[in-house]
C-alpha cells in the first residue's frame, strides 16, 4: 500500500509502474488515489482535490460522471466500475461450521465428565482381571452373570456415548439453524435500505449495496451515509462523525470548506449531493471493518478461556461488527463527548453486557444458578454414600481385605457410583433452558415478521411482554400520515374548506404558489396514483406534500416552478430542525435582490412576522395585539379540531443591503405572512381499538408530539388516550421542564415521579423531553413495580430516547436510518397496532418460558429425588444414565420446542404486565411442580419397593454388576416416561386454568412431539435391550404404565381446585433483581451490572454449568468473538 500511495502522487502514473492498478477501464483515478484522498480531512483535503482534480468537476470527469446528470445506467459501466473500485458491500464474516458447531457443543462440561466416565467405564469391560473368578473378592461380582452377560458390560458405556452424540448433534443443529435464520433476517434488513442516487438525470432509489464509485448520491437529513464520498453541493449541511471520530460536535460540510463525506456517519441536518469516491471495504467504515475482521482472530485464542465467563457479552455490537456488512453497522451514533474514553471504556466493558441484561435473562441466570447448585449437591452426596456403603459393607462388615488382583473390579465399582452421581446432574441442571429460550424468540422473531415487526435484537421481543408504558409518536404512528390541508387563513379570510382559486387575488396565488414550491426540499414530490381510483402517492416529507398538494387542489402546479428555479439555483436554505422549527429558502431575483420564503409551526413564525397580506394582496401591518387576535380566532379552532398550524411568509431583501447570511435571526426575521393553513392528518381506523386494548392489558399510552397542545389533545382524545372524566395531564414541553427542574435547572426525580403517573400527553416537545421523559419513567421507583418502556420513533431526534428505552420501535417507513439504527425492532408498516401484537408476543414467549421451566422442574426434582434416594437405599439408581439421558432429552430439547412453540392468543392481553420484580416462577406454579412431584414419587417409590409383588415379578433391587435388565426397573422407568408426556400437556397452562387442553391443536408441533415421544417410548421398552437397560413389558403392564399416566391429568385437576392463596409457605423464585440491588450508580455505569449470580459463576464453582452461557450466547448468539 504504501509504495502505491507514494505512486498515487503522480497524477498520471507511468503504466508501467502501476501494474498493480493501471488505469483500468480508462478511468482517470486508480484506487489507491481515492483511498489516499479519503483519508484528509478538511482544508488538506480541498488543497489535494485542487492540485489533483482542478476541483469536484475535474474529480467527476476523471470519474466519467456528471453532477448533474450522474451515471448512465448502463450496466456494462456499472459491472465496470465494480470490477475495478469494489462493490459497496462488506464481507460478512465467515458463518461457523456445522462441525465448529459440534466443537463447542462438546465443550460443555457436564457431557466430558459422561464422556470420561462412559470411556472409563466402556476400557474396564473390556479388561478381565486373571483374579475375576477367586472367591476373594467378594460377592462383588455376583454370580448371576453367565458368559453372555459378561460380555455386554460394554454396552452401558457405548450408550453412554451414544446419546451424548445424540444431544450434541441436536444442539449444534439448533445453532446452526439459528444462525441461519438471523443471517436471513440481517440480509432482509440490508436488502431494506435504499438509497438516492441520480441516474441518468432521474431520481433512483437503488439498495445501498448497488452503489458504485462515481455515482451522484443525493443526501439528506437523516441518512446513514452508505459510502464515502465528495459534496458537489450542499444545503446548510451538518454531520455528526461520532461515529469514526468521537467527537461529538456536529461537523459543518460545505463544497468550498470540508467537501469530505464519510460512510457509517449520519446527516444530522440539511441536504446535498455528493460523488461517491469509495465503496464496501475501501471506504472508511469498511477500512476499519478490516481492520476488527483481521484483529478478531488473535482475540479469538484468549478469548477461548474467558468464554465460559463471558457468554453473556451482548451480542448487539459484536454482531452487528461481525456480519451486518455495509448496513447495520451498530456505529454507535449519539455518543457524546466521551468519544474518546469510550474506547478505553468499551476495552473494558468487553465482557459485560451493554445494555442491563434483558429482564429474562436476568432471572433466568438466578434460577439457573440456583438449580445447578442444587444439582451439584445433591450428586456429590449420592457418590459419597454410593462409595461409603460400598467400602462399609465390603471391607467392615464382610472384613475383607484390599487385594490386588481385584482392584479392577473394584474401580469398576467406583466408576458405576460416578456414573450414577453424574447422570443426577446431568439430570439436575436443565440445560434445556437456553434451549428453551432460543426456540421460543426465534420462533416469535420468525412469526413477528409476518405481523409487521422487524425485530432487530432477540431480547427485545420478550422485554416488550413487560411493558407498562408506550411513549409514541403521533404523526404516523397514531395517524396515517396522509397529511391534507382542510383549512386556510388567506387575505383575511378564513376557508374552511379549499377555496375556489377565482376567490384569490393572483397576486396571494402566485406567492403562495412559489412559497410552497420553493421552500420545501426538492426530493418531495406528489405522483400520479399507482392504480386507478388510489390516492396519489406523496413522496418525501408529509407536510411538505401536503402543502404541495393544497397548490395542486388551487388548480396550480409546483413542477414549473422547481424547472425555472432548479436546486442549485437556490441562494441559501436554512433547512427544518427540531430547534428551528421552520425552513426558509433565499433565491435571487432577476433585479440583484434577494427573497426568503418561510414556512414553519404557526405560534413560533407569527412571532417574526410584522406584516400580512390583506385581501387584495397590499402588506398590512401585524402587531402583537393582531397576532393574540389571530391566535384565539384562527389558530386555536383549528388546532381544536385537530388540525396542525403552518404558517407560510416571505421577505424581500432590496439589491443594494445583502445581510449576513449566517446570522439567522437577522435574515429570518420581519417577514410577511401570506397564510396560514391547517393540515390534517386522520387518525388509523384501527388505532382507537389498539388503545383500548393496551389500556385493558394494563399499559399506560402515552402520547409524545412536536405539534401544538390544542393539536395534540384532539388527537389524543380521538385516539382514546385521554378519557373525558379521567384525571390526566397535557402539558408542553416548557411547562414540564418548568415543573421538573429545580432552581438550578438540574432534572430531580421527585418532581419527575409528581408528574409522569398522570402526563398523557406532552406537546411542543424537543428531542431532549423525550430522552428526560424515559429515563425518568425507566429510573422512577415509585409505585408497586418498575417500570418497562417502549419508545416509538421515526426522526434522527428520536435516538437517544429510542436508545434509552427498554424497547425502541422505529418507523420501517417514515423512519430515517438513525433511527432504525437505534432501535430494537422495526415496524414495517409504522402502525401502532403492531405495537399490540410485539406486546402478545412478547407475553407469549415469556409464557412459555414458564410453561417450560413448570415442566422441567418438575422431572428435575422428581428425577434427582428417585436418583438419590434410590442410590442410597438400593445402591443402584432405578433410572439407568442412558435412560436418564432420553428423559433428559425428552424433558429438555423436545419438550422445549413443544412448549415454546405454543401460538399466542388475544387472552394474554387481559392480564396485567409482569414488570421487572415478578419472579419466574409463581406461586400457582411452584403448587403445580410440588403437586405434580408429589404424585409421581409416591407412584415411582411405590413401584420400587412393593411393585415386584404387585406385579408378581422378580426384585430388581440389589442386582449385582453387569445383571440384565429386569422388568421391575422396565416398570419404573415407563411409568417415570408415562407421567412426563401426560405432565406435559398439564404444563400447557401455568395460571391455574382448568382446561388444559384449549386450543391443543393449533399447535401442530406440540401434538407431533408428544405422539412421537410416545412412539419412540415403545420402541425403547420393547426393543431397547441391554442398551437402554430394558426388557420387554407385556400389554397388561402397558396398561397399568398408562393409566399412572393419565393420573397426572386427574391429579391436575385436584391441584386446581387447591387455591393458591392458602399456600402462604410456598416460595416464589427466580426473582428479577431486586430494588435494593440496583442503585443509580449501578443503572449509570452498568459495570456493576454483573450481578450477585454472575459473581458466583465468575467463581467457577459451577463450570457444570453451560445452560447459563448457553441461554446467554444463544438468545444473543452474536455474543462470542467470531
Amino acid at each position: 500500500m504504501g509504495d502505491m500511495a507514494n505512486s498515487s502522487i503522480e497524477f498520471h502514473p507511468k503504466p508501467q509502474q502501476q501494474r498493480e492498478a493501471p488505469h483500468a477501464g480508462g478511468f482517470g483515478c486508480t484506487l489507491a488515489e481515492l483511498r489516499t484522498l479519503m483519508e484528509l480531512r478538511g482544508a488538506e483535503a480541498l488543497q489535494k482535490i485542487q492540485e489533483a482534480y482542478g476541483d469536484v468537476s475535474g474529480l467527476c470527469r476523471r470519474l466519467k460522471t456528471s453532477p448533474t446528470e450522474g451515471l448512465a445506467d448502463s450496466t456494462n459501466d456499472l459491472e465496470k466500475r465494480r470490477q475495478i473500485y469494489g462493490q459497496n458491500f462488506i464481507p460478512p464474516k465467515q458463518p461457523k461450521t456445522f462441525l465448529q458447531l459440534v466443537w463447542e457443543a462438546l465443550q460443555d462440561v457436564t457431557l466430558i465428565i459422561l464422556e470420561v466416565a462412559a470411556i472409563v467405564s466402556l476400557g474396564l469391560s473390556f479388561y478381565a482381571p486373571p483374579g475375576e473368578e477367586s472367591e476373594a473378592c467378594g460377592n462383588v461380582s455376583g454370580g448371576a452373570e453367565d458368559e453372555g452377560e459378561a460380555e455386554a458390560g460394554w454396552i452401558e458405556g457405548a450408550a453412554i456415548l451414544l446419546s451424548v452424540i445424540c444431544v450434541v448433534l441436536v444442539t449444534a443443529f439448533n445453532d446452526w439453524s439459528k444462525e441461519k435464520q438471523f443471517r436471513g433476517l440481517q440480509s432482509r434488513i440490508e436488502q431494506e435500505q435504499k438509497f438516492t442516487v441520480i441516474r441518468n438525470g432521474q431520481l433512483l432509489q437503488v439498495p445501498v449495496a448497488a452503489l458504485v464509485v462515481g455515482d451522484i448520491a443525493q443526501v439528506k437529513y437523516g441518512d446513514l451515509l452508505p459510502a464515502d464520498g465528495v459534496l458537489i453541493q450542499g444545503n446548510d449541511l451538518k454531520i455528526d462523525e461520532s461515529s469514526l471520530t468521537g467527537e461529538s460536535d456536529h461537523v459543518r460540510k460545505s463544497a468550498d470548506k470540508d467537501p469530505m463525506l464519510l460512510s457509517g456517519t449520519h446527516v444530522m441536518e440539511g441536504s446535498g449531493r455528493m460523488v461517491v469516491t469509495a465503496v464496501g471495504v475501501n471506504s472508511q467504515t469498511g477500512i476499519i471493518f478490516t481492520l476488527l475482521g483481521a484483529g478478531g482472530e488473535e482475540e479469538e485464542k484468549k478469548d477461548k478461556k474467558g468464554k465460559q465467563q463471558d457468554g453473556a457479552m451482548d451480542s448487539s455490537q459484536t454482531r452487528a461488527k461481525k456480519q451486518d456488512g455495509a448496513v447495520a453497522m451498530e456505529m454507535q451514533p449519539l455518543k457524546s463527548a466521551e468519544g474518546g474514553e469510550m474506547e478505553e471504556r468499551e476495552k473494558k466493558k468487553a465482557n459485560v453486557p451493554k445494555k442491563e441484561k434483558s429482564v429474562l435473562q436476568g432471572k433466568l441466570t438466578k434460577l439457573a444458578v440456583q438449580i445447578g447448585k442444587a444439582g451439584l449437591v445433591m450428586s456429590a452426596i449420592t457418590v459419597i454414600i454410593l462409595v461409603l456403603y460400598f467400602v462399609i459393607e465390603t471391607f467392615v462388615a464382610d472384613g475383607r481385605m484390599w487385594l490386588a488382583e481385584c482392584t479392577p473390579v473394584y474401580v469398576q465399582y467406583f466408576v458405576k457410583f460416578f456414573i450414577i452421581g453424574v447422570t443426577v446432574l446431568v439430570v439436575a441442571v436443565p440445560e434445556g433452558l437456553p434451549l428453551a429460550v432460543t426456540i421460543s424468540l426465534a420462533y416469535s422473531v420468525k412469526k413477528m415478521m409476518k405481523d409487521n415487526n422487524l425485530v432487530r435484537h432477540l431480547d427485545a421481543c420478550e422485554t416488550m411482554g413487560n411493558a407498562t408504558a408506550i411513549c409514541s409518536d403521533k404523526t404516523g404512528t397514531l395517524t396515517t400520515n396522509r397529511m391534507t390541508v382542510v383549512q386556510s387563513y388567506l387575505g383575511d379570510t378564513h376557508y374552511k374548506e379549499i377555496p375556489a382559486p377565482s376567490a384569490l387575488t393572483p397576486k396571494i396565488l402566485d406567492l403562495l404558489v412559489h412559497a410552497i414550491s420553493i421552500n420545501s426540499a426538492y426530493t418531495t414530490k406528489i405522483l400520479p396514483p399507482e392504480k386507478e381510483g388510489a390516492l396519489p402517492r406523496q413522496v418525501g416529507n408529509k407536510t411538505e406534500c401536503a402543502l404541495l398538494g393544497f397548490v395542486l387542489d388551487l388548480k396550480r402546479d409546483f413542477q414549473p416552478v422547481r424547472e425555472q428555479i432548479p436546486e442549485d439555483k437556490l441562494y441559501k436554505v436554512y433547512t427544518f430542525n427540531s430547534v428551528r422549527k421552520s425552513m426558509s429558502t433565499v433565491i435571487r431575483m432577476p433585479d440583484g435582490g434577494f427573497r426568503l420564503f418561510s414556512k414553519g409551526a404557526s405560534e413560533i413564525l407569527l412571532k417574526k412576522c410584522t406584516n400580512i397580506l390583506n385581501s387584495n394582496g397590499e402588506l398590512r401591518s401585524f402587531r402583537p395585539r393582531d397576532r393574540d387576535d389571530m391566535v384565539k380566532k384562527i389558530i386555536e379552532p383549528m388546532a381544536c379540531d385537530g388540525l396542525r398550524t403552518i404558517c407560510i411568509a416571505y421577505r424581500d431583501f432590496s439589491a443594494g443591503q445583502e445581510p449576513d447570511w449566517d446570522n439567522e435571526n437577522e435574515v429570518v426575521g420581519d417577514l410577511t405572512c401570506i397564510a396560514v393553513v391547517g393540515i390534517e392528518d386522520p387518525v388509523r381506523p384501527e388505532v382507537p381499538e389498539a388503545i383500548r386494548k393496551c389500556q385493558r392489558a394494563g399499559i399506560t399510552v402515552r402520547m409524545v408530539t412536536g405539534d401544538n397542545i390544542n393539536t395534540a389533545r384532539a388527537i389524543a382524545a380521538k385516539c382514546g388516550i385521554i378519557q373525558p372524566g379521567e384525571d390526566f395531564l397535557c402539558l408542553e414541553g416548557k411547562e414540564f421542564n418548568r415543573r421538573i427542574r429545580n432552581e438550578k435547572g438540574e432534572i430531580e426525580q421527585e418532581r419527575l415521579d409528581k408528574v409522569w403517573p398522570k402526563l398523557r400527553v406532552l406537546a411542543r416537545s424537543s428531542p431532549t423531553d423525550k430522552h428526560t421523559l424515559v429515563k425518568g419513567i425507566i429510573d422512577s421507583t415509585t409505585g408497586e413495580q418498575r417500570q418497562v418502556v417502549a419508545v416509538t420513533g421515526d426522526g434522527t431526534n428520536d435516538g437517544p430516547a429510542l436508545k434509552k428505552a427498554d424497547v425502541g420501535f422505529a418507523m420501517g417507513i417514515a423512519g430515517t436510518d438513525v433511527a432504525k439504527e437505534a432501535s430494537d425492532i422495526i415496524l414495517t408498516d409504522d402502525n401502532f397496532t403492531s405495537i399490540v401484537k410485539a406486546v402478545m408476543w412478547g407475553r407469549n414467549v415469556y409464557d412459555s418460558i414458564s410453561k417450560f421451566l413448570q415442566f422441567q422442574l418438575t422431572v428435575n426434582v422428581v428425577a434427582v429425588i428417585v436418583a438419590f434416594t434410590g442410590a442410597c437405599i438400593t445402591q443402584d439408581s432405578p433410572l439407568k444414565a442412558v435412560q436418564m439421558l432420553w428423559v433428559n432429552l425428552i424433558m429438555d430439547t423436545f419438550a422445549s420446542l413443544a412448549l415454546a412453540t405454543e401460538p399466542p392468543t388475544e387472552s394474554l392481553l387481559l392480564r396485567k404486565p409482569y414488570g421487572r420484580d415478578k419472579p419466574l416462577i409463581s406461586r400457582t406454579m411452584m403448587k403445580n411442580i410440588l403437586g405434580h412431584a408429589v404424585y409421581q414419587l409416591t407412584i415411582i417409590f411405590t413401584l420400587l419397593f412393593v411393585g415386584e409383588l404387585f406385579f408378581d415379578i422378580d426384585s430388581g433391587r440389589n442386582a449385582p454388576l453387569h445383571s440384565p435388565p429386569s422388568e421391575h426397573y422396565t416398570i419404573i422407568f415407563n411409568t417415570f416416561v408415562m407421567m412426563q408426556l401426560f405432565n406435559e400437556i398439564n404444563a400447557r397452562k401455568i395460571h391455574g386454568e382448568r382446561n388444559v387442553f384449549d386450543g391443543i391443536f393449533s399447535n401442530p408441533i406440540f401434538c407431533t412431539i408428544v405422539l412421537g415421544t410416545f412412539g419412540i417410548q415403545i420402541v425403547i421398552v420393547q426393543f431397547g435391550g441391554k442398551p437402554f437397560s430394558c426388557s420387554p413389558l407385556s400389554t397388561e403392564q402397558w396398561l397399568w404404565c398408562l393409566f399412572v399416566g393419565v393420573g397426572e391429568l386427574v391429579w391436575g385437576q385436584v391441584i386446581a381446585t387447591i387455591p393458591t392463596s392458602q399456600l402462604k409457605c410456598l416460595k416464589e423464585a427466580g426473582h428479577g433483581p431486586g430494588k435494593d440491588e440496583m442503585t443509580d450508580e449501578e443503572l449509570a455505569e452498568g459495570e456493576e451490572e454483573i450481578d450477585h449470580a454472575e459473581r458466583e459463576l465468575r467463581r467457577g464453582q459451577i463450570l457444570w454449568f453451560r445452560g447459563l452461557n448457553r441461554i446467554q450466547t444463544q438468545v444473543c448468539w452474536g455474543g462470542k468473538k467470531g
